[in-house]
C-alpha cells in the first residue's frame, strides 16, 4: 500500500535528469508549462491502484517524451510499482468542438430571434419621439400644436392622434370615449372644429351626439370599415379633403338620411356630390303648344309639364357684396388646380362640392343654389343651366362672351 505523497515523489525523483534540465518536470512546472499533477487512487487487498493525470502545454513531441518518462519509473516508495500509458490527448481539439457547436447554437438563437433592420429600428425611434410630442389638455391626450391652432381636429382615441402626428397633423385632440367632455364644448366655441371619425357605425353614433353637444364646423370619416388609427397617408388626406359642411349634415340628419356621402360610401373615387332627395330623371326636352302662338321650331326647354314651374332667371344682374365677393375671391384661389366646384346658397353657406365634370348635373339636382365659384370657364352651356335653376353667379377661372342675365364673373372680375 501506498499515499499520494509517494507516488508524486517518485515521479519527480526518479524522472529528474533523466531528459536534461530543459525537460525536467520541477522546472516545468515552475514555468507554468506542466500544471498540477492529480493522482487518484485506491487500496484494497494489500495493494494500491490509481490514476495519474498530468496537463501539458508543451508541443506534441516534448509532451510525448514526458509521458514516455513515466513509464521508466519502477518504485514507489518501499514498494515495487509498475505505470503504464493509458493516452495522450490533445484537450485544445475537443475545446474547439465545444465551440463550433456552441457557435452553431449561438448562431441558431440570432437567425431565429431575428434581426431588426433599419426601417424599423427608425420606425421605433419615431414612433417615441411622437409619444413624447402628445400633450395634454384638462386631462384629454392632444397635439402639440392643438392650442396654437385656430383649426382643430377632434379625433376618437389617443391612437388616432398618435397616427396623426405620424404624417404631420399636430392640431389634433380626442374626445377619449362616447361622451362629449365640457372642454371640447369649449373649444368648438373657440376654434374652427373638423370631427374626424371612424368608418364604422360606431363613428356614426358618436358624430350625431356631438353635433348635439358642441358647435362643430365639419365632419370627416374614415373609409368605410377602417379607423383612423389604421389609415395610410393617402387615406387621411384624401378623408380630411372630403370633409363635408356641418350644415349639410344636420339636413341630413333631418330627413333621416346621412349627409355625409363617404360615411355611406356609395360614391365614386374622387370629389364627392352631395347628396339629393329627388333626382331629375328626365331629360330637358323642346316641347311645342298650339295655342301658344309660337311657330313650329320655336319650343321652349323645360324640366316639367308646364314652363310655370321654371324658377327663371333674376330680371336683373345682381351685384356682389363686399362679403360676398371676398368669400368668392378666397375660395376661388383654393380652387386652382383643383377642377372642383363649390355651390354656396343664399346665405353663403356651402351646399357641397363637386368635380366640375359633374357640376352642370350636379344643379340639376339641387334646390335655390345662389352661388357657384369653380376651376374651369365658364360657357353658354353651364350658363343655361345655371339661369335655369335660379343661380346668382357664376364664378370661374375664365369665361367666354354671351349674353347672360345672371352674373358671369371671372378671376380677373373679382
Amino acid at each position: 500500500m501506498v499515499e499520494k505523497p509517494d507516488i508524486i515523489g517518485a515521479i519527480f525523483g526518479q524522472t529528474e535528469g533523466l531528459l536534461g534540465s530543459e525537460l525536467d518536470l520541477r522546472e516545468l512546472q515552475r514555468t507554468g508549462r506542466i500544471g498540477r499533477i492529480e493522482v487518484n487512487i485506491k487500496s484494497s487487498g494489500g495493494k494500491s491502484e490509481g490514476e495519474i493525470i498530468i496537463p501539458s502545454s508543451l508541443d506534441s513531441a516534448e509532451t510525448a517524451l514526458i509521458a514516455a518518462t513515466l513509464e521508466t519509473i519502477e518504485r514507489v516508495g518501499p514498494c515495487t510499482a509498475e505505470i503504464k500509458l493509458l493516452s495522450v490527448e490533445d484537450t485544445r481539439s475537443e475545446k474547439r468542438k465545444y465551440v463550433v457547436e456552441k457557435a452553431k447554437d449561438i448562431l441558431k438563437q440570432l437567425t431565429e430571434s431575428g434581426i431588426p433592420d433599419t426601417s424599423e429600428i427608425s420606425e421605433e425611434i419615431k414612433e417615441a419621439v411622437r409619444t413624447q410630442e402628445i400633450s395634454s389638455y384638462n386631462g384629454l391626450p392632444c397635439g402639440p400644436n392643438m392650442l396654437d391652432s385656430d383649426d382643430i381636429i377632434i379625433v376618437e382615441g389617443r391612437a388616432d392622434i398618435l397616427n396623426l402626428l405620424k404624417y404631420g397633423i399636430r392640431n389634433t385632440i380626442a374626445i377619449e370615449g362616447t361622451s362629449v367632455p365640457p372642454m371640447i364644448k369649449k373649444l368648438c366655441k373657440e376654434k374652427s372644429v373638423t370631427l374626424f371619425v371612424d368608418g364604422d357605425r360606431g363613428g356614426q353614433l358618436i358624430t350625431k351626439e356631438i353635433m348635439q353637444m358642441a358647435d362643430v364646423d365639419f365632419i370627416a370619416a374614415a373609409p368605410e370599415g377602417k379607423e383612423v388609427e389604421e389609415l395610410t397617408k393617402k387615406e387621411t388626406y384624401k378623408s380630411l379633403r372630403e370633409k363635408t359642411p356641418a350644415g349639410q349634415f344636420k339636413t341630413g340628419m333631418r330627413r333621416g338620411t346621412v349627409a355625409k356621402p363617404q360615411l355611406e360610401k356609395k360614391t365614386s373615387p374622387g370629389l364627392e356630390k352631395p347628396r339629393m332627395d329627388k333626382p331629375i330623371t328626365e331629360r330637358p326636352r323642346m316641347e311645342f303648344r298650339k295655342d301658344s302662338g309660337r311657330r313650329p321650331g320655336q319650343g321652349f326647354r323645360t324640366y316639367g309639364r308646364t314652363p310655370s314651374r321654371m324658377p327663371g332667371p333674376p330680371k336683373s344682374k345682381p351685384m356682389l357684396k363686399p362679403d360676398e365677393r371676398e368669400l368668392f375671391k378666397k375660395t376661388l384661389e383654393e380652387l386652382v388646380g383643383t377642377r372642383a366646384a363649390c355651390i354656396f346658397d343664399e346665405k353663403c353657406e356651402l351646399l357641397g362640392k363637386v368635380p366640375v365634370t359633374e357640376l352642370a348635373n350636379t344643379l340639376k339636382t339641387m334646390e335655390n343654389p345662389y352661388a357657384v365659384v369653380f376651376d374651369g370657364k365658364v360657357d353658354f352651356r353651364l350658363n343655361d343651366v345655371a339661369k335655369f335653376k335660379g343661380v346668382r353667379f357664376l364664378i370661374g377661372m375664365d369665361k367666354d362672351r354671351f349674353p347672360s342675365n345672371i352674373a358671369v364673373l371671372s378671376k380677373r372680375d373679382l
